[in-house]
């Protein structure tokens, strides 16, 4: 097995494994709340979800869309975060993995979890056995909620990719703080080096890496 298909098959499973993690963590959290508070409460849980949702999908677009040209300017000026950008750009697959898939699509699931969980405390509060109503505010709900996410994330793409290098520096320079504060290093710097390697050898051979711009 080469160096690639390694890497790409010991990431599947780390990420699989925390994917189910935290739905179940995210889920059972988000349906305690939900249920425990006021059905107008339990709403404004639900927009927080989707709004969580949008963010992640937005950082990991811009991940895939950044430069990495700008944040080596702004390292050798000794910006804060700015190598943490660097490791972010050329780590884009998995970090875009994570925010889109992981984050943006347990957050997808949840929400519509979640506004289930507030039409039954709806129905509960105005005592209702109309299956007409339970069955319109069922479709009601399922339509909002896929309206507010699939809108905002396409308001986040355009964004994403407009501002893809102001997002991944923001980004780094809060992950630089987690590190510093935690002592944790997010991406493996070994792996960092090799994927450097690469680039510089598409440089070489097609004349672009695909970082550059």
């Amino acid at each position: 097995m080469n160096e690639f298909w390694q890497s790409t098959y010991k990431w599947t499973i780390r990420i699989t494994f925390l994917t189910f993690v935290l739905a179940a963590i995210f889920s059972i959290i988000s349906n305690m709340f939900v249920l425990q508070l006021h059905w107008l409460f339990g709403v404004f849980v639900v927009l927080i979800i989707i709004f969580i949702g949008v963010v992640s999908d937005t950082i990991g677009i811009a991940a895939t869309s950044a430069c990495e040209k700008p944040f080596h300017a702004m390292a050798a000026n000794k910006v804060e975060g700015a190598k943490v950008s660097i490791r972010i750009v050329r780590n884009a697959d998995q970090f875009s993995n994570f925010c889109n898939d992981v984050i943006g699509d347990i957050a997808g699931i949840i929400s519509g979890a979640a506004s289930a969980a507030v039409i039954i405390q709806v129905l509960l509060t105005m005592d209702s056995s109309s299956t007409m109503f339970e069955n319109v505010l069922k479709v009601t709900a399922t339509s909002i909620v896929a309206a507010l996410t699939v809108g905002g994330k396409a308001i986040g793409k355009a964004i994403a990719i407009k501002y893809s290098q102001q997002i991944i520096s923001v980004v780094g320079k809060i992950l630089n703080i987690i590190e510093k504060k935690f002592n944790i290093k997010f991406f493996d710097s070994k792996n960092n080096k090799k994927k450097a390697k690469r680039g510089d050898r598409d440089v070489a051979t097609n004349n672009k890496s695909p970082n550059d711009c």
